[in-house]
């Protein structure tokens, strides 16, 4: 049920979690189209500067952080040391990528699993990391970005997916729950 947009050979399954290898790779999507839904599972990170993302509404082509929405997953405390420059705040985990900055940060040391809840139903977005809120947001208060940069903030349905951007993440207890 899952679709490679860029080097395939960057996504495998090992032990029953999905891995993205190395950068490169795009994004792995569901072949199947969510409007209403639960998105829950867990990642970590195999070393510090990790970067990655969740595809939220997007289509197959063009870029998810744009023609649909990227919640950012991200080494936030390890960023600035391994890459020598400073995130801003829409960068952090759990932020709509370029849109609306998370509340906090709530991230896990490096090598331990962090827990992700999404919800979004209509309008409304609510993102979890480790049980902590970092943004709950209505997508209609952004109508200067929706129609410039982020035409994917108007979608109603898309793919769901996680991003390969630079190294080495893992995912597992991926469930996608359709809500009405």
């Amino acid at each position: 049920g899952w679709k490679a947009t860029g080097k395939a050979e960057a996504w495998a399954v090992e032990n029953g979690t999905i891995v993205c290898k190395s950068g490169g790779g795009g994004y792995l999507l569901t072949e199947k189209e969510y409007g209403n839904f639960e998105l829950r599972f867990a990642y970590k990170w195999s070393k510090e500067g990790g970067n990655s993302g969740i595809g939220l509404r997007t289509p197959f082509k063009g870029d998810p952080a744009y023609q649909g929405m990227e919640i950012q997953l991200i080494d936030d405390a390890g960023w600035e040391k391994v890459h020598k420059f400073k995130l801003q705040p829409y960068q952090h985990t759990g932020s709509i990528y370029d849109v609306q900055p998370a509340k906090q940060q709530a991230n896990n040391p490096i090598g331990e699993w962090n827990t992700v809840r999404v919800v979004a139903k209509g309008r409304d977005l609510l993102i979890e990391q480790n049980g902590k809120e970092l943004v709950k947001a209505n997508l209609d208060a952004y109508p200067d970005k929706a129609d410039k940069n982020h035409p994917g903030l108007k979608r109603e349905k898309g793919h769901l997916g996680f991003q390969s951007y630079n190294i080495r993440v893992e995912f597992k207890d991926v469930v996608v729950k359709e809500l009405e």
